[in-house]
């Protein structure tokens, strides 16, 4: 008489559990939710752009949404205060700075320190008792800014600063887990609109210089982060995703 070896089910990884991905209104925010709703969590998705979040938490079936700047920290607070006990939070929000020293705009400059670190801190303090143990704080960094060239000097800062403030604060808010994305070039809305017409012509360099052979997606990016909230041993690490960016010229 045979038998039938009939395959284990699979479980969603996330079954159960909410995700708040802060700056979840498109590119790898939006990627992130999406790969979380399917892996069976509930998202709460934020961003500054009501229409943009609205239209974002239809297609991913969010469980609320709140439109606030995520560097303002009493808005933090009080978005922080009104949750219950979740599980996975994941920053999103910010951009590059890029500009010769000549040609800076401090007052832009400080705002960038804001939307990169002191947002940083802002949110690890504001989720410290909403991340229920063993729970993830995932900030977004890049690699980009390791080399150091002209115009890159505030990037080159920024990009350098997030992996010691991510371990410190692994130590600091434990059993909360925090971890760091570091991503070169991703194909995203934001990519697009930072390039401009030059957008396809950095596809097609990256295409044929990167090792992988291909540009770097945000759904790349949000199958990390998604295994970074699953493997409950990661903490205080910085994870590179950039199809090998940084070994090659640029």
């Amino acid at each position: 008489m045979s038998t039938v070896n009939t395959p284990s089910p699979i479980h969603p990884e996330l079954l159960g559990q909410t995700v708040v991905v802060i700056g979840g209104s498109s590119g790898i925010g939006l990627e992130t939710a999406r790969r979380a709703r399917a892996e069976g969590a509930k998202v709460i998705l934020t961003g500054r752009n009501t229409e943009r979040l609205q239209y974002a938490a239809s297609e991913v079936d969010a469980v609320s949404t709140a439109a606030f700047d995520a560097t303002d920290p009493a808005a933090l607070e009080r978005f922080f205060g009104d949750l219950p006990t979740i599980d996975h939070v994941m920053v999103t929000a910010g951009r590059p700075y890029y500009g010769r020293l000549a040609d800076m705009d401090f007052a832009r400059v400080r705002d960038l320190f804001g939307e990169h670190l002191l947002q940083a801190l802002y949110v690890a303090r504001a989720a410290a008792s909403k991340v229920r143990p063993g729970g993830t704080l995932i900030f977004m960094g890049g690699t980009g800014g390791r080399r150091p060239a002209i115009g890159m000097s505030i990037t080159g800062a920024v990009t350098a600063a997030l992996p010691a403030l991510t371990a410190n604060l692994a130590l600091e808010i434990a059993p909360m887990r925090v971890n760091l994305i570091a991503a070169g070039f991703v194909d995203t809305p934001l990519s697009a609109e930072l390039l401009g017409d030059q957008l396809e012509k950095r596809r097609n360099q990256l295409r044929t210089t990167l090792p992988i052979g291909r540009v770097v997606g945000p759904e790349d990016v949000a199958a990390l982060a998604v295994h970074i909230m699953t493997n409950t041993a990661l903490t205080g690490a910085t994870f590179d995703i950039d199809g090998g960016q940084q070994f090659v010229a640029a």
